[in-house]
């Protein structure tokens, strides 16, 4: 059977049912509506943080800022409103310093408006994350004051109005845990100071915010232990004669690595002292550890894992690539000295034997890998794993408060043996 040509209509006809055919494929192809899967608040002194957890790569936006009244304008193209975007304003803390109220709605057939009522004028910084970890694509917002607070200039008069607002030394938590191995030490009112100026102790509570860090069976979170730790160890700080204590975090927030470094650097801290809760591969590993900075790789390989590890926190808790400039470089650089990672070394060294009369210790001696958050060139600095949150045993005794007194109590033993046999040096800079 011989096949005739298509006539001139047939012709016709089949171009145009193709170009109906890829006109709507090229309509449906576009039609995917970006999907907001979770928003989240973070509210701190510091800055606000939020974040909205989203399905689709590139989520276009634009923003703009509004005065009388002070308002930041945020538009999500190619968005549907869902209840994911309504639960903002339910998410506003009245103690926000920044947001006031949160608004959203449906402004355009595909454009959703989030308008937040701010108390304040504010500098916005607003990027994208890709995936990472637990989370999908993310639109960070993060709302940071006109004028930066200076750190040093905060933690003084914090100081000097606790001194103020306190009689008498303050006494230290008691151990309640009748099977303590370590006796209570005596009022710190009734010690010989052990150093000879006021000194300043760094301590900084790994993760926050975005970062949940590790997250035990029971569903402890890592930044949640460190930080209750991290406060009881401030009190002791305090309490002792001639010492006090600064909180590189003091809210469930995110702190880039290397500001948790310069903060420490501008309050001008004598020691660093980074507290996280292990987690590994296995869920019998157990005990304590301490690390520091290492000049020439890695003292084992889980070490190196471990450092990765922490060194990842900045990609989870979401650090803002583009603001990288020449400082943020220069501290993630090895500035590290041969005389920093000595000392950091017997601080390490004197803490080990505090705690291992609370906990098993992981390994006997201070291990030491390239921990980004342990690169001040000029402060001894350790990072102390107090248990492993991977294991289940040692998830609960994190979570008791008991456990946490007694850690909180060994590290500032550990923060005077170090002193005792390594007094600081006067400063010619302003205390």
């Amino acid at each position: 059977m011989t096949r005739q040509p298509p006539s001139n209509r047939a012709r016709r006809q089949i171009t145009l049912a193709a170009g109906a055919t890829l006109l709507l494929g090229l309509r449906t192809g576009s039609a995917h509506a970006a999907k907001v899967i979770a928003v989240r608040i973070w509210p701190a002194k510091d800055y606000t943080r939020i974040t909205l957890e989203h399905d689709t790569e590139g989520l276009r936006y634009s923003t703009k800022l509004l005065d009388n009244p002070t308002r930041l304008v945020i538009d999500l193209e190619d968005s549907l409103l869902n209840d994911s975007l309504r639960d903002l304003t339910a998410r506003v803390s009245g103690n926000d310093p920044f947001i006031h109220a949160i608004r959203v709605a449906q402004y355009q057939a595909r454009t959703v408006r989030i308008v937040l009522d701010l108390k304040q004028p504010i500098k916005p910084e607003i990027f994208s994350l890709q995936a990472v970890a637990q989370y999908q694509h993310r639109l960070v917002l993060d709302l940071f004051p006109l004028v930066d607070d200076d750190p040093l200039m905060n933690f003084l008069a914090s100081y000097e109005k606790e001194k103020a607002q306190t009689p008498s030394v303050a006494r230290a938590p008691e151990i309640t845990d009748p099977n303590a191995k370590r006796a209570a030490p005596p009022d710190a009112a009734a010690r010989k100071p052990v150093v000879s100026r006021l000194v300043t102790i760094a301590l900084d509570a790994g993760h926050g915010g975005e970062d949940p860090g590790a997250i035990g069976k029971r569903g402890t979170f890592e930044k949640d232990v460190v930080l209750s730790i991290a406060r009881r160890l401030k009190r002791l700080v305090d309490a002792e004669p001639n010492m006090r204590a600064y909180l590189t975090r003091d809210g469930d927030y995110f702190v880039p690595l290397h500001v948790r470094v310069q903060r420490a650097r501008r309050v001008q801290a004598d020691l660093f002292v980074s507290i996280h809760a292990d987690a590994w591969i296995s869920p019998k590993a157990r005990g304590s550890s301490v690390y520091a900075l290492s000049e020439k790789g890695a003292s084992s390989s889980a070490a190196r894992w471990m450092a990765n590890k922490e060194n990842s926190a900045d990609m989870i808790g979401g650090l803002n690539i583009r603001h990288k400039d020449r400082t943020v470089a220069e501290v993630l650089l090895d500035m590290s000295t041969s005389a920093q990672i000595k000392d950091s070394l017997k601080l390490g060294q004197s803490v080990l034997q505090e705690i291992k009369d609370v906990n098993t210790l992981h390994k006997p001696r201070v291990e030491q890998a390239g921990f980004a958050v342990l690169r001040a060139p000029d402060i001894p600095s350790i990072l102390v794993e107090t248990a492993f949150i991977s294991n289940p045993d040692e998830e609960l005794r994190l979570r008791d408060e008991d456990y946490q007194n007694q850690m909180a109590r060994a590290l500032v033993a550990g923060i005077r043996r170090y002193f005792e046999a390594n007094p600081p040096l006067a400063k010619s800079k302003m205390m």
